[in-house]
């Protein structure tokens, strides 16, 4: 007899398709060193920040409608203006180097011309 292989997706997982008995699980007995293998895996860092209560209230209330927690949001925007940021100054350096390099066109034509 084989055994019939159900595939593993999320839905499998939720609905308990793959599974739900207690026999099975197991109490991680240190959950500091899973957190610190995570973190470490992810290369994150803990830092410590002070913001107004205000903000903080405003990015609860757009996290919520998001359905994520606050904390998520706030990296999600963070990585979001750094990745704009960048892509700022990568094109700010390209038309630098554009409007070098048709200066050194002119320069070229005006000595062979």
């Amino acid at each position: 007899m084989t055994k019939q292989r159900i595939p593993s997706t999320s839905d499998a997982w939720e609905d308990g398709t793959l599974g739900q008995d207690e026999k099975f699980v197991k109490v991680d007995e240190n959950p500091d060193e899973l957190e610190a293998l995570i973190d470490e895996g992810l290369k994150l860092k803990l830092i410590s920040i002070r913001l107004k209560e205000s903000l903080i209230s405003d990015l609860k209330l757009i996290a919520e409608r998001e359905g994520l927690g606050y904390q998520p949001l706030m990296k999600q925007v963070l990585e979001r203006f750094v990745d704009s940021e960048l892509k700022m100054y990568a094109r700010k350096r390209m038309r630098e180097a554009q409007v070098g390099n048709s200066d050194d066109d002119q320069s070229r034509s005006a000595a062979c011309g």
